[in-house]
């Protein structure tokens, strides 16, 4: 963004939080852990355990759960970066990027590890 300024282009960060794409797609994501799981050594595979498989596939179920359907909210924050006169810096789109990962990136990195 800085290295931009000086050809005079303004550049304005989107940072969603969780949409429903094809990028959290549960079917999609589940099909490239299990693939990516199927291609390792089988040493990588006993020093994980099984039970590593199986806690990102119910983290990747539960995430989708926690997705919004509505992306106008991002396409929104788009299309004000874009047509505004004096678009903002950064754009938020989601209340768990305005409430949860933007106060989280303020903290110590000591502290983010914990949450």
């Amino acid at each position: 963004r800085i290295e931009m300024r000086d050809f005079g282009v303004k550049v304005s960060i989107i940072e969603p939080g969780y949409f429903k794409t094809m990028i959290t797609s549960t079917k999609s994501l589940e099909k490239n852990l299990i693939s990516i799981w199927e291609k390792l050594p089988e040493e990588t595979k006993a020093s994980y355990g099984e039970n590593y498989l199986k806690k990102c596939l119910l983290v990747t179920r539960d995430m989708e759960k926690k997705c919004n359907p509505n992306l106008a909210l991002v396409t929104n924050c788009m299309e004000h970066a874009l047509t505004c006169r004096y678009p903002r810096t950064r754009y938020s789109a989601g209340w768990d990027a305005k409430l949860f990962y933007i106060p989280l990136s303020y903290l110590p990195s000591a502290l983010t590890d914990i949450v």
